[in-house]
């Protein structure tokens, strides 16, 4: 990946020049802005439209490098969070998913409290988690009660988990599923095409 140089309209920001990596860029109409009588001149048109679009290159880099020092909006730039914060970079992993670790390593950041672990396992559920300390036996549990089922990045919440825990505790795991009594009004119909893991976590 290239980043931080480039060869003057052949080469993007954060891409390697490679096939493919033309970025989306809007080009502005640089001929409305000359007097009319340029208007039809095919020379200055093609001028024009030349550095309309090395115009928008530029314009589209500003925006590209700017994006990444934001987590939410990063991309290529991800790779330099990941180093920052200790995190292993993965770039087969989805972006989503990675943004997802870097922002739990940023609230994970400092002396770990119960707080801090309900937002870092709320952060990757997507819901309300409440979490259980049992002093008298080292150990906590983490309960996701906002959504039901299990979660679809534990191995990521587990390996974040271990970072940020004393390393002295364990913890354990209580999801929430459907009550078999919420189930009464479905008809065989309507549950015959769904799966048990489904059915599970009906809402």
């Amino acid at each position: 990946m290239g980043y931080g140089s480039q060869l003057y309209g052949t080469t993007f920001l954060g891409t390697d020049g490679g096939d493919g990596d033309q970025p989306d860029y809007s080009t502005p109409n640089l001929m409305r802005y000359l007097p009319e009588y340029y208007r039809g001149i095919r020379e200055m048109e093609k001028l024009q439209e030349t550095a309309s679009d090395e115009m928008g290159l530029f314009l589209y880099a500003i925006d590209n490098v700017l994006s990444q020092y934001f987590v939410d909006t990063a991309t290529w730039g991800l790779n330099y969070w990941e180093s920052e914060l200790g995190l292993e970079t993965e770039p087969a992993k989805p972006i989503e998913r990675r943004r997802e670790q870097i922002k739990v390593k940023l609230r994970g950041s400092g002396t770990t409290t119960q707080q801090m672990i309900m937002d870092t396992a709320a952060a990757f559920s997507g819901g309300e988690v409440d979490v259980m300390e049992y002093p008298a036996e080292c150990r906590f549990e983490v309960r996701f009660i906002g959504i039901k089922g299990i979660p679809a990045n534990m191995p990521g919440f587990i390996q974040m988990l271990e970072q940020i825990k004393p390393a002295h505790l364990g913890y354990s795991f209580k999801y929430s599923y459907t009550w078999w009594d919420s189930l009464k009004h479905l008809t065989w119909n309507s549950v015959n095409v769904m799966s048990w893991n489904e059915l599970r976590v009906y809402e």
